[in-house]
């Protein structure tokens, strides 16, 4: 006899044709314990709707009551009821069951094969590479009632698998493709997968694509659309505010100069490089790096070269093509004296800062790229600037220097358009941390522009024909706080 209590412990209960049972359920039913929700099942929870409880269960249900059903084509790949409710699953017969808020999909066809995976009871759902071929066969409906998804699922789809498992991965799935298409008799579909790896591939032509993402892997640049749709949200949120107009005070060579140095100072204490102030001054001033600390000063002398420079932070980019270039020779500069960081050359393996990981390496070509759109459509030079500097963070395209970078090209845009650059000082260093992570980790963008704002206000007010009057003015805003703690010492 089947077991079906304690019944405060399961939400969904069975009919059976047990009579034993069948007298249980009827028993409790009348007793007020449990309520029929739709044909065959029962439940204690008074208090949800049957739709709820229904959907909440589905797959407990569906491996219940309908043994050896496969979850397919498209709900396959969505494991969830399209727009308009619907499920497929391939059965023993063809035929629509209604459920509350479900409308259940049965399509004649071949049970389980080795490799669909067990889902609950004995419902399975086809293996990817099976549901990929059910997803390429014809339907009679389209949108939210039909069997497959649109194509450009399927393209995304396989994008995903190349993405993650790399080429080999992809080839080795139209290869099981092929061994379950003669299984199941879909070799009219396989062929269709096939002209789509193919294109993907660039083996075969790339016009019967119809995903972006699919259609950049085709042509050479692919990209982390997870990344695309952070940018898209940094991209709004920018179009949404107006900014303060900052114009730059430091006008003269001179003034330029002074600021630069401790952008570069600041910009590098921020990634641990520390020195004290007055070799760093000595360090910019003889343009000699200090021997104990060669590729450290190297590192002070590259950024200080490249902020420094008028006419280099005046360049910004103004297309895709340019901005690549752009990073690849600053980034040359930048760490010129780090051969083994690759300098002016993008990340040839994966890198991360703690749990966070980012853009795979083989991506960052086509994720600058298509996040380029984003930056091009905005006008204002806050937001320019700000949007510039979180995509170098985020896409990562070096092995070591991205920070310094990402504040290269966001002050390049300020200068460019006559706007106060901006320094993240010392006292700084933690809030903009934080607001970086909580843009990526979050996907909110407030923090990060609160904290930029705040920069940009105080570095505005940092200028000066004289080094000394400005590092009084860093001094009485607790530029330099932190650097106590750290053994650092400012005359």
């Amino acid at each position: 006899m089947e077991n079906i209590l304690p019944i405060h412990l399961q939400e969904i209960i069975f009919s059976s044709s047990d009579s034993a049972v069948s007298k249980q359920v009827s028993k409790l039913e009348k007793a007020g314990k449990i309520r029929k929700i739709a044909a065959r099942i029962y439940s204690p929870n008074f208090t949800d709707s049957p739709e709820t409880l229904v959907r909440r269960n589905l797959f407990t249900i569906l491996g219940r009551l309908y043994p050896g059903a496969v979850l397919s084509h498209r709900s396959a790949l969505e494991f969830q009821p399209t727009a308009a409710g619907h499920i497929f699953l391939t059965y023993s017969y063809t035929k629509k069951i209604p459920l509350p808020g479900i409308m259940l999909r049965f399509l004649e066809g071949h049970g389980h094969i080795e490799g669909d995976n067990p889902l609950s009871g004995e419902l399975y759902a086809s293996q990817l590479e099976r549901a990929l071929l059910e997803n390429l066969q014809s339907s009679r409906q389209s949108g939210p009632e039909s069997k497959t998804c649109p194509l450009v699922e399927v393209e995304n789809r396989l994008e995903q698998v190349v993405r993650t498992r790399g080429e080999n991965g992809l080839n080795e799935l139209r290869d099981k493709a092929r061994e379950i298409a003669l299984q199941l008799g879909m070799e009219a579909e396989f062929e269709k997968l096939n002209k789509l790896v193919g294109a993907m591939l660039a083996s075969r032509p790339s016009n019967i694509l119809s995903s972006p993402l699919a259609m950049a892997r085709a042509f050479g640049h692919p990209y982390d659309p997870a990344r695309l749709a952070l940018f898209e949200k940094l991209f709004v949120a920018l179009k949404r505010e107006v900014f303060p107009d900052r114009p730059d005070h430091n006008t003269s060579d001179r003034s330029f100069r002074n600021f630069a140095f401790f952008e570069a100072y600041f910009s590098n204490y921020i990634e641990g490089t520390e020195f004290e102030l007055e070799d760093a001054i000595r360090i910019i001033e003889t343009n000699q790096p200090m021997p104990s600390r060669s590729e450290d000063s190297h590192d002070v002398l590259g950024t200080y070269k490249l902020v420094s420079n008028r006419e280099e932070m005046n360049t910004v980019p103004e297309t895709p093509a340019a901005l690549l270039d752009i990073l690849l020779y600053r980034h040359k500069l930048l760490l010129s004296a780090r051969a083994s960081k690759n300098p002016g050359h993008f990340k040839d393996k994966n890198n991360r800062a703690g749990d966070s990981f980012f853009v795979d390496h083989l991506l960052v070509r086509g994720t600058l790229i298509m996040g380029f759109d984003f930056y091009q459509a905005l006008t204002d030079p806050f937001a320019k600037a700000a949007y510039m500097m979180f995509l170098i963070s985020e896409v990562h395209p070096f092995l070591d220097g991205n920070g310094r970078m990402a504040r290269v090209m966001m002050n390049a845009e300020l200068v460019k358009h006559g706007q106060s650059k901006i320094i993240i000082p010392t006292v700084y260093r933690d809030d903009y941390m934080t607001a970086l992570r909580r843009l990526t980790r979050q996907h909110d963008p407030a923090a990060y522009l609160r904290m930029l704002q705040r920069a940009h206000e105080f570095s505005a007010t940092v200028f000066g024909d004289d080094m000394e009057t400005m590092k009084v003015l860093l001094e009485r805003s607790n530029a330099f706080k932190g650097h106590e703690e750290a053994g650092l010492r400012i005359t």
